[in-house]
């Protein structure tokens, strides 16, 4: 199964940010063990396609999203998570960093639920308008998430860009476009079918010319870390 089937958020408009952000999810597989915390779960739109690989998916998220919460443990995710240490053998947290104005307590806590060994992922944007007003703080460059990973402890932590200029470009463009279908009624109904050549046109060209593209990684839409928590070794004097 794609791990995006299930999220309300997929679109004619926009369904190549969710297949290129399931391209990764899908080759991080090998990450998901044992009890899995998405931080930041929302409506949970990735719980089935988790609940493949691991004992035990629990999902964590704060009690004033704008989403039809599904959390199983409400918890603000700027603050100390009440959950026990090394509890967790794989941490998700997809799109959510941008949305913390704490965001370096909350990668010390992930570090500190995290047991010895486990992953961490994270998807975060990079280009992206503003979204979820005003719980909207920050923008990372992969060095930005480097540092902050690395300064909570983290072990070999990878940034990977997720696309290029022209899906980054063509994709705002597609979401802008949306703004010609509010307002009447012939606006919501008619002008959509006149766009959906453009918008899936636009998606299928996109990949092909990023793919031709070279230094394509500084313009990425998004970036994907894969952070692990190393195993504490004893040291006697």
């Amino acid at each position: 199964m794609k791990p995006s089937q299930n999220h309300l958020n997929k679109k004619v408009y926009n369904w190549l940010l969710y297949d290129q952000a399931d391209k990764y999810l899908l080759e991080y597989s090998k990450y998901y063990k044992g009890t899995l915390l998405d931080l930041g779960c929302a409506d949970k739109p990735y719980e089935k396609f988790f609940k493949q690989y691991v004992a035990r998916y629990i999902g964590v998220d704060w009690s004033n999203t704008i989403h039809n919460s599904k959390a199983d443990i409400i918890a603000d995710l700027n603050k100390k998570i009440e959950i026990k240490d090394n509890y967790a053998d794989t941490i998700i947290s997809l799109n959510v960093l941008e949305h913390l104005y704490e965001p370096q307590i909350f990668l010390n806590e992930s570090y500190r639920l995290l047991k010895d060994g486990g992953y961490m992922i994270v998807h975060v944007p990079f280009q992206w308008r503003i979204h979820e007003i005003p719980h909207d703080y920050f923008r990372y460059t992969p060095y930005g998430l480097k540092y902050l990973f690395e300064k909570a402890g983290f072990a070999d932590v990878k940034v990977q860009p997720t696309c290029g200029f022209y899906t980054t470009i063509f994709l705002k463009i597609n979401y802008f476009s949306l703004r010609l279908t509010r307002g009447s009624w012939i606006q919501r109904k008619i002008i959509p079918y006149i766009l959906m050549p453009f918008w899936y046109t636009a998606q299928k060209v996109a990949p092909k010319l990023d793919s031709l593209h070279r230094g394509w990684s500084p313009e990425a839409q998004s970036f994907f870390v894969v952070a692990k928590k190393a195993v504490q070794r004893d040291t006697c004097e």
